[in-house]
């Protein structure tokens, strides 16, 4: 047998139905989503957190040991996930995640805030009829 040949190469990918799953808002799941608990997970993202947000982290993980919850950091993130996600699909629009991300984007740029385009809304680029998005 050739070096190298042993094992194989292979990436796991998703399957097509993951792929092409519907994003639209389905229906009111309500609070039925739940955070995977203490098990091998196949997915993996990194996720940068600044000095004060790792250490609220860790005053959270402490908290709940206090409460007497032990829980390490990735299983507060995850749940923390679900709950968000959860209220997304409940609540839209309206939702604290929701919320949250468009006035931050309203902060980060004031033109938007100003009434004159939405999220999601796009903008002309001077008089030439492009955008300042891509194109789908």
């Amino acid at each position: 047998m050739a070096a190298g040949r042993g094992r194989s190469r292979r990436v796991s990918l998703p399957g097509v139905a993951e792929l092409l799953r519907s994003t639209a808002p389905g229906p009111d799941r309500g609070d039925q989503r739940r955070a995977s608990g203490r098990e091998r997970h196949s997915q993996k993202i990194t996720v940068y957190l600044s000095a004060e947000e790792l250490l609220d982290l860790e005053r959270a993980r402490l908290a709940l040991l206090r409460y007497g919850a032990a829980a390490d950091r990735g299983r507060i993130v995850r749940e923390a996930i679900a709950v968000l996600l959860a209220d997304l699909d409940a609540q839209g629009q309206d939702s604290m995640l929701a919320r949250r991300i468009v006035s931050a984007y309203h902060d980060a740029d004031p033109e938007h805030s100003s009434g004159r385009n939405s999220p999601g809304e796009r903008q002309t680029v001077g008089g030439s009829g492009r955008t300042d998005e891509p194109a789908l």
